[in-house]
């Protein structure tokens, strides 16, 4: 199945078949090595397409959406084969809406919205440019407002408050205690890239993150 592509390549048809044998058993498919590539499921055509862009081991990968539709195991197994191209020296650009392969593999990220970048800089950039730190708690009562922070998040009985720049986070939480807001849980930390992608798309599905 792959040998062919193998062989376009440069390489010969027994290291061809030799590579491709191998990464099929890697990625479970090993018993479709005859099947035509048109008669994969989609999944298996994903497995077989990385497996051809990286048998000749490039300098430059250019992936779009490579573990789409894939289940939690297999998301994993070829992010890992992803990052070893990557620990290997090739340069790889990926469009990609999983935001935990971004903070896994990316340097660097580019957000594009309505064809502008909305954000573009390595993953603590970009977390500094949409809010620096964040505190996350669970509560019962009335957020107040406050000087402090702003509100970025509301959900029943949770929220996540964008806290100002040189803001001290025990003062935070002090303000909250003496509004009389019964605080169960209170951390704080730099926004994930999945909350600041909300923040960018408002809930709208928009490719082009790199």
């Amino acid at each position: 199945m792959m040998t062919y592509f193998g062989k376009l390549k440069g390489l010969s048809k027994q290291a061809a078949t030799s590579w491709s044998m191998g990464y099929l058993e890697r990625v479970g498919i090993a018993d479709k090595a005859k099947v035509r590539v048109d008669k994969l499921s989609g999944g298996q055509q994903q497995k077989v397409q990385l497996g051809v862009t990286i048998m000749s081991d490039p300098e430059l990968l250019i992936l779009d959406e490579p573990t789409k539709g894939f289940d939690p195991v297999n998301r994993r197994l070829l992010m890992g084969i992803i990052e070893e191209r990557k620990a290997a020296g090739a340069t790889v650009l990926m469009v990609t809406h999983q935001m935990d392969e971004v903070e896994r593999l990316c340097d660097r990220v580019l957000l594009l919205k309505d064809g502008e970048a909305a954000a573009y800089g390595t993953i603590q950039d970009v977390q500094a440019q949409y809010g620096g730190t964040t505190a996350r708690l669970t509560f019962t009562g009335a957020l107040p407002d406050s000087v402090r922070y702003r509100v970025a998040r509301h959900e029943n009985n949770s929220a996540e408050l964008d806290l100002d720049e040189g803001v001290d986070e025990a003062d935070v939480l002090r303000d909250l205690i003496e509004a009389g807001v019964a605080v169960r849980t209170f951390t704080t930390g730099r926004p994930s890239m999945d909350d600041i992608f909300v923040r960018v798309y408002g809930g709208h599905d928009e490719p082009g993150e790199v």
